[in-house]
């Protein structure tokens, strides 16, 4: 007779979380299957979104929210150059702009000299350090306070899980705009 361990329920919930962002992934970067770098650049609808874009998006989004899983909000800050308010720069007016800013704007499109397969490598090699933070992760109920932000409650926290399923939600949600981007270049989707 063999006896079956079965692994601790964090272990579970921690491969179940990683099977759903992993379930997402696919259907983003599914999107771009077949594409030149010039379709995965094109905007075909009137938005600026581009297929390569989104990935890039997406890739930063997970990459900041992996590093702000292991060193907390430093991870994640958004500060603002002298004299520059909140309001001036969501109005564009700011006679300054943060490198977070311009860095969050250039990951919407694809830069001159960007290729898709680069972008899609930049996210393999993103979600495999992905997986190693959430293995290391002692406990996933362990918080951080989020960073200083106009669209961060003050005094926020943010757990590991939390930032797992927000990871989740956030890149669902760009394959269904990858899908209807990729439909209207040439009417396929990623199923």
């Amino acid at each position: 007779m063999t006896t079956t361990t079965l692994p601790p329920t964090h272990d579970a919930e921690r491969a179940d979380l990683l099977a759903g962002l992993a379930a997402a992934r696919h259907a983003l970067t599914g999107t771009t299957r077949g594409l030149s770098d010039e379709q995965a650049a094109a905007h075909p609808t009137v938005s600026t979104l581009c297929l390569g874009g989104l990935i890039k998006h997406v890739a930063s989004l997970e990459d900041a929210w992996m590093r702000f899983a292991v060193e907390g909000p430093s991870a994640m800050r958004y500060d603002l150059p002298d004299g520059v308010t909140w309001e001036e720069l969501a109005a564009g007016t700011a006679r300054e702009f943060p490198q977070w800013a311009i860095d969050h704007g250039n990951d919407f499109r694809m830069l001159p000299g960007e290729t898709l397969a680069g972008i899609l490598a930049r996210y393999e090699r993103i979600a495999a350090r992905s997986e190693e933070v959430i293995a290391s992760v002692p406990d996933l109920s362990a918080t951080h306070p989020l960073p200083e932000a106009p669209w961060n409650e003050p005094g926020a926290v943010r757990s590991v899980r939390r930032v797992l399923t927000h990871l989740i939600a956030e890149t669902s949600q760009h394959a269904g705009h990858a899908d209807l981007l990729r439909e209207t270049l040439d009417g396929r989707t990623s199923s």
